[in-house]
């Protein structure tokens, strides 16, 4: 360079255009986690997509989700979204209880647990029947694939009677039907779906997150390693074929203005707590899923003949949420300063007082 020569400039560099954006101003990476690790083709995938999608078009702080999971194939999800959320892995099983605790603790969070059809139906079923009776406040996604994915692909408890193992062995028990127990047990918002349908599971996702209690979606996500094969009825083959869905779903959040198109008589409004609706447009059936004893009913019929039933089976009123039968107070406990969660040495000589 010449001295006395003009600084060569660098060229301009041309500025990232923003993406798009939601409510909050964050776009749809910030609510992405890890690379998956999970075998190329899961359904389990297409779920984390789902839930992702879901967050980011509601609009919920990442900050403000608890992410909770057991053990399985599918509790590895939570590791696929929201990197920047608070997390908690449990022991098998151990979802459903430690999910109380968290409610508990801080009742701010939005809690989204994702668990499996061992996980739930099997080692947790205890933990899981007496969550959804407390009504804790929470999404609670089943990742359902008929089989243990982990282990080598044995019958889980939701495999359906006649199913058959890619190994040839066929199932001779009956299987359990987690939105049938929920339903049982009061849970206000029920709904299953099939991975392959994502349009259905994000609106079925965004319902309950607007939905104040226990929230379960049970969601057939094929195992392309163990259960993808002829003779399942968890395989994506069957699932597409016989998949019956109730409705066509939609979902208009408490922020947005409801605007409908229908005809008359063929469309449901269900409104949620916090003022969202999801619209239910009329397929073939005529489906109430406000009626407890109907959705019992086509359930136990759709059990009996194997049919795949997807959408909203049911809401309703299933009283106060856990934090609030505990009166707890707004504050969320786990922030509280010891003053005023542990009595003073002369509340404590009060009490003994009273022994004497």
């Amino acid at each position: 360079m010449t001295v006395g020569a003009p600084t060569p400039t660098a060229p301009a560099v041309a500025a990232k255009p923003a993406g798009k954006v939601n409510r909050l101003g964050l776009e749809q990476t910030a609510y992405k986690g890890a690379e998956s690790t999970l075998c190329a083709g899961c359904g389990h995938d297409a779920i984390t997509a789902s839930i992702i999608k879901s967050l980011y078009e509601y609009g919920i702080e990442p900050y403000r989700v608890a992410k909770l999971s057991g053990i399985g194939c599918s509790s590895k999800t939570t590791a696929y979204f929201l990197g920047q959320s608070h997390g908690f892995n449990s022991v098998h099983g151990r979802m459903a209880a430690i999910a109380m605790g968290v409610n508990s603790a801080n009742r701010n969070l939005v809690n989204i647990g994702v668990s499996g059809d061992g996980d739930t139906a099997s080692i947790g079923l205890g933990n899981f029947l007496h969550m959804v009776r407390r009504n804790v406040p929470m999404v609670y996604i089943v990742e359902n694939n008929g089989c243990y994915g982990l282990t080598k692909g044995q019958f889980s408890a939701t495999a359906d009677k006649g199913s058959v193992q890619k190994g040839g062995g066929v199932n001779e028990m009956p299987p359990i039907d987690i939105c049938a127990m929920a339903v049982q047990m009061g849970c206000g918002y029920v709904a299953r779906s099939f991975a392959g349908d994502p349009k259905q599971v994000v609106s079925l996702l965004k319902g309950a997150v607007a939905y104040n209690g226990t929230a379960v979606i049970d969601i057939v996500s094929p195992c392309v390693t163990f259960n993808n094969h002829e003779g399942s009825t968890k395989s994506q083959t069957y699932a597409r074929a016989n998949e019956d869905p109730l409705h066509e779903l939609g979902f208009v959040p408490f922020f947005e203005q409801v605007t409908v198109e229908y005809d008359p008589g063929t469309t449901k409004l269900v409104t949620l707590q916090d003022g969202s609706k999801i619209t239910l447009k009329k397929l073939e059936r005529d489906y109430d899923p406000t009626n407890r004893s109907q959705v019992m009913d086509l359930l136990h019929q759709a059990n009996k003949e194997q049919l795949f039933l997807t959408g909203l089976l049911y809401t309703g009123d299933a009283g106060k949420p856990l934090d609030e039968q505990l009166n707890l107070i707004d504050e969320p406990l786990a922030t509280l300063p010891a003053s005023r969660i542990r009595p003073p040495p002369e509340a404590l000589a009060k009490v003994m007082e009273t022994f004497k």
